[in-house]
């Protein structure tokens, strides 16, 4: 019979623990397309500049949060607290907030650029594309970690 390393739903992982457990496997494809959001909006001219503002402003927080998140848990400092399980519920679920106004916000001013240079109409395309595609990572990871959360 094959040991296995997944760990309960009732426990925080650390070390590499985070890169085989149901929630905090979306870590590193969460930071790869909020990254994505990021380096497509501020590769192109940000006009208007109040919504793209907002959008970069996700990008960056949810990928700064995000990143901090995976060395909070990589190192072990949340010592398995049900706090923390709490903290990571309501995280996720303020970044799938934020990246589904965000991702909405850049899909309708994509669509008024329509006419505009087709370079610049195809990445922020590719940009309205990664936003809900990151939307919807947060959405699972939420999920996850509210049922991870309600375990402890």
């Amino acid at each position: 019979m094959a040991a296995t390393t997944a760990q309960p739903m009732g426990s925080l992982p650390s070390g590499l623990g985070i890169c085989t457990t149901a929630p905090d496997i979306f870590y590193l494809p969460e930071l790869v397309f909020g990254g994505l959001v990021w380096i497509l909006v501020a590769s192109t001219h940000v006009q208007p500049p109040n919504p793209l503002g907002w959008v970069m402003f996700v990008s960056v927080f949810c990928f700064v949060m995000t990143f901090l998140w995976l060395i909070i848990f990589a190192a072990g400092a949340h010592k398995n607290s049900p706090g923390w399980a709490a903290v990571d519920f309501a995280y996720h679920g303020l970044a799938v907030l934020f990246y589904l106004s965000a991702g909405v916000d850049l899909a309708y001013i994509t669509l008024m650029k329509k006419s505009g240079e087709l370079r610049i109409y195809q990445i922020d395309i590719a940009a309205v594309v990664f936003a809900f595609l990151a939307t919807l990572l947060y959405f699972i990871h939420t999920i996850l970690s509210s049922i991870r959360w309600k375990t402890f």
